[in-house]
């Protein structure tokens, strides 16, 4: 039965698309295609929030057509010439222009956009995804979703430990976004790091205004050993903060391994408070840990002689508005926040609850690590003899 109501623009659609893909937001993306923002919205979430390619750029192959070769029909038709000439004018087979407008069933009829709707429609014969079809992989899959490991995380440890059962990340994140691929639970999206029920394209960061204090020593002069990450002991930290700026919790990221340590602050996050906080935590490690720390140019690191005291090399200090130059302790950061959510209250998260976390987030595999976790790797450092020849306790 055909569907009623206003005739779809295709054309339109596939602009909205590419505009998303090039990293514009669903208002804006909406604004410059010309279509209402509910429009647009409808269109993700029709799709799950993925890209979908309805134009096709491809000239007649086979049986195939593009929507600007059914256009070029349809100009053809008008001027009363046969499928082979239509063939010929088109450069593909008569076969594929006569199969085409038996589908359609009336010739002076005939309109290219919906017939290639129809088409893509008709085309979309997705066949039974792993997910679906191995209990094993299903069950497995959703159990590690569970547990917050992200689809890359489960998709490395499985191509290392069950080789006959792996499965990609992609493929993960269709089962959870893609209705007709919905292998996996849906409300399983909120066990995921961003927490999204629609899949968002990346968007353009703003810039953002900076304050200034006494830098110290910047990054410039921090050593190329700890740019390199080839040498264990140099960090990066920084704090998230809660409802209004109110209570924070400092983090400390081991560049080499990934390796999370976090620092409970209860009371406040006076530069004071962060300082002690975070030499506290550098001196629970062991020494051959305890080279560098990078920091923002942030007021709460305004004591940083504090922290520079239990260090090797001491505490440096990204350029302005420069997140990318601490980008482990960025990321790790983001992935806090499945934990600690903006807008709450982070003074209700005991020393052992930031203990928990620190353990989750330390013994998950990673990708960048083929999938070995980063306890293991920061284990690996402590073990291994140091420059001297001596062998680590």
């Amino acid at each position: 039965m055909a569907r009623r109501g206003r005739k779809r623009n295709l054309e339109r659609e596939r602009l909205y698309w590419d505009l998303l893909a090039w990293g514009l937001g669903t208002v804006q993306a909406c604004r410059q295609v010309g279509i209402g923002s509910r429009t647009g919205l409808g269109w993700r979430r029709e799709n799950g929030g993925f890209r979908r390619d309805l134009a096709g750029s491809a000239p007649v192959v086979g049986w195939y057509l593009s929507l600007f070769e059914r256009e070029r029909v349809q100009s053809v038709i008008a001027q009363g010439v046969g499928v082979r000439e239509i063939g010929r004018r088109l450069g593909g087979s008569p076969s594929t222009i006569s199969r085409e407008l038996r589908r359609v069933g009336d010739r002076e009829h005939y309109d290219a956009g919906g017939a290639h709707q129809h088409a893509v429609r008709r085309a979309k014969r997705h066949r039974r995804s792993k997910l679906a079809a191995d209990e094993w992989v299903h069950d497995f899959v959703q159990g590690k979703l569970e547990l917050e490991w992200s689809p890359e995380q489960i998709s490395g440890f499985l191509s290392i430990n069950h080789p006959e059962s792996t499965v990609t990340a992609e493929a993960i994140y269709q089962g959870l976004y893609l209705p007709h691929r919905g292998a996996l639970r849906r409300d399983l999206t909120k066990e995921l790091r961003t927490g999204r029920t629609l899949r968002a394209p990346r968007r353009v960061m703003d810039k953002r205004s900076t304050r200034y204090i006494d830098p110290g020593r910047l990054i410039d002069e921090r050593p190329e050993e700890a740019a390199e990450r080839v040498v264990a002991g140099h960090w990066e930290g920084d704090l998230i903060t809660g409802s209004h700026n109110a209570t924070a919790i400092g983090t400390l990221v081991e560049r080499t391994s990934g390796y999370v340590q976090l620092v409970h602050l209860p009371t406040d996050h006076t530069a004071a408070k962060v300082c002690r906080g975070v030499a506290a935590t550098f001196e629970g490690l062991p020494e051959r840990m305890r080279l560098s720390l990078t920091w923002d140019q942030g007021s709460q690191m305004a004591a940083h002689a504090t922290v520079a005291a239990v260090l090797d090399h001491g505490v440096f200090f990204a350029h302005p508005g420069s997140p990318w130059q601490r980008g482990s302790n960025e990321n790790t950061n983001g992935r806090l926040r499945q934990y600690f959510p903006k807008s709450t209250d982070l003074s209700i998260h005991s020393a052992l609850d930031l203990r928990e976390v620190e353990n989750r987030l330390n013994n998950r595999p990673r990708k960048r690590h083929a999938s070995k976790t980063p306890a293991e790797i920061y284990t690996q450092h402590l073990s291994q003899s140091d420059p001297t020849g001596a062998t680590a306790s």
